[in-house]
């Protein structure tokens, strides 16, 4: 198999911030349900604590936890030690990297591609992202959406890493 594509998939705030605790300090619809449209069939690789945050086994997907925790059981989760074990379970030509944060770091240099829902708030939180790189990401798409009711603005990127 060639190479899959490796996407990540968060959503950060203006000023980092992409959790508190175990989790996410907006509520967006709209960015439910693309990460939804987005991940459908496609092995999903996280870590342990991210798994732990879901309400459940999301349907259609694969959930590879990666964690060091040889004991734990995450009931219908497949388990990986390591980046490489995971990416050889996923065996998929397109893999999704849903988090959190050290996963998103430890997966960042192998990453094709990032979808990236920016959350125009300043939320408190534990847990941030750094800004990606523009030296080494190109911005190839955006849909930005206007605040409305009670939710914040926000827009919807998709980032392809610069070749060279």
């Amino acid at each position: 198999m060639n190479h899959p594509e490796i996407i990540l998939f968060l959503a950060r705030a203006d000023n980092g911030v992409i959790g508190d605790g175990d989790t996410i300090p907006w509520r967006l619809p709209e960015d439910q349900r693309r990460f939804k449209q987005m991940t459908m069939g496609k092995p999903m690789i996280m870590g342990r604590k991210t798994f732990d945050s879901l309400p459940g086994m999301l349907p259609g997907r694969r959930h590879i936890v990666l964690t060091r925790d040889k004991s734990w059981d995450g009931d219908g989760a497949e388990i990986a030690g390591s980046i490489e074990q995971a990416l050889k379970m996923a065996n998929a030509p397109h893999i999704a990297v849903i988090g959190g944060a050290e996963i998103y770091a430890a997966f960042l240099d192998k990453a094709d591609r990032i979808e990236l829902t920016e959350v125009h708030a300043r939320p408190k939180g534990d847990t941030k992202m750094p800004a990606f790189d523009k030296a080494r990401w190109e911005e190839i798409a955006r849909e930005d959406h206007e605040a409305k009711n009670d939710k914040p603005a926000f827009s919807f990127v998709t980032l392809k890493r610069k070749i060279g």
